[in-house]
This record gives structure tokens, C-alpha cells and sequence, in this order.
């Protein structure tokens, strides 16, 4: 698991919370979704990171591991912000505290915005076809490397293949991202 900043675990927490507390019966694979689909918005039409999370192509889509791994096991770097109750034979994702405005900026919330309004009320399974959707990163990573047989068949259910969100950017528009990321991963790294 890497290791994230004070802040960097706050806004990720802020985010799950917001998500949590704004989408409709919010499963862990739909949160995970809804991160991603933030999280390439951000990139895609800001050129920039959003929580940088790194997210690898498995079967069900992008998954960010390292919060994967942390609501799996009960949730430490999450738990204060999360929890996850059984429900008629299902789990869901439910805020654990308030949601703090304080960690994002109005243009970030806005995004969070847009993103939940369009696929907030979408199940797990809808958002799962659509970051699958023919041409996404995730769909073009898992064909180069030979994935999406192997996933199909259930062969696999993961890889160590990251999603590099420059890869659909125009030249200039990927400099600038790779350059946003690299001094957000700095700056994660500085303030452990």
C-alpha cells in the first residue's frame, strides 16, 4: 500500500463521504467507480489530478487498490470518514462523519457534482459497462496487453496494468498533467 499525506487521506475520505452522502445505494464497487470516473474527468478535461490516486485495470474495471484493499479489510485509512453496514443481503458504503468542504476547492466540488448527477443513480454493474465502454483507457490498456479474454473467462480478475490518463490527452495537455501529478505525488511525499 502506498503511503499518503494527512491531507491526501482527508480528501479521499471527503470525497468517499461526498459520494456516499450524494449517490444512491452506494456499494464498494460503486465507489470505487465513482472515484474513478472523477478522477478521469479531472484529468481528462482539466489536466489534472484530482486525488491522484493510481488506478489499475482488473476485471471490474479501474480500481484504485490501495482504497480497495482498505475498505476490504475493514477500512484504517478510510474508517473515519466511511463504514460499511449490511443491509437485506447487501453492503453500502455510508458516511461515518460529516462531509468537510474545507478539503476541496468550489470548481473540484462542482465536478464531484457533475460526475454524481450523471452517474450517481447508476448501479455498480451500469458504471462497470461504462468505464468498459469500447475506446475508455481501461478498455484500450486491456486490449493492448491481451486482458479482456482472460478477464471474460474469468482467467484473471486483476492486473498490475495503471491507467495513464495522458494517454487521452493531446501532447501538450499530457505534459501538463504528468507535470500536476508529478508535483501532487511530491507534494504527498513531502508532507508524510
Amino acid at each position: 500500500m502506498n503511503k499518503y499525506s494527512t491531507d491526501n487521506i482527508s480528501r479521499i475520505g471527503n470525497a468517499a463521504v461526498y459520494i456516499a452522502t450524494h449517490a444512491k445505494n452506494v456499494s464498494k464497487t460503486k465507489l470505487l467507480k465513482l472515484l474513478y470516473l472523477m478522477e478521469e474527468r479531472s484529468a481528462l478535461r482539466y489536466h489534472q489530478p484530482f486525488l491522484g490516486l493510481s488506478y489499475e485495470v482488473w476485471q471490474a474495471g479501474p480500481v484504485a487498490k490501495d482504497v480497495y484493499i482498505d475498505i476490504s479489510d475493514g477500512g484504517v485509512m478510510l474508517a473515519p470518514y466511511i463504514k460499511i453496514v449490511n443491509d437485506d443481503d447487501a453492503q453500502y458504503v455510508v458516511a461515518a462523519k460529516p462531509f468537510d468542504e474545507d478539503d476541496f476547492s468550489a470548481n473540484e466540488i462542482r465536478l464531484m457534482d457533475e460526475v454524481l448527477a450523471e452517474y450517481g443513480e447508476k448501479t455498480a454493474k451500469e458504471l462497470v459497462a461504462i468505464t468498459h465502454r469500447k475506446g475508455s483507457l481501461w478498455y484500450n490498456i486491456a486490449k493492448e496487453k491481451g486482458l479482456l479474454d482472460a478477464f471474460k473467462s474469468h482467467k484473471s480478475n486483476n492486473s498490475n496494468y495503471v491507467i495513464d490518463f495522458a494517454k487521452g490527452m493531446a501532447p501538450c495537455s499530457a505534459d501538463y498533467y504528468d507535470e500536476a501529478l508529478a508535483l501532487h505525488n511530491a507534494s504527498n511525499a513531502y508532507s508524510l
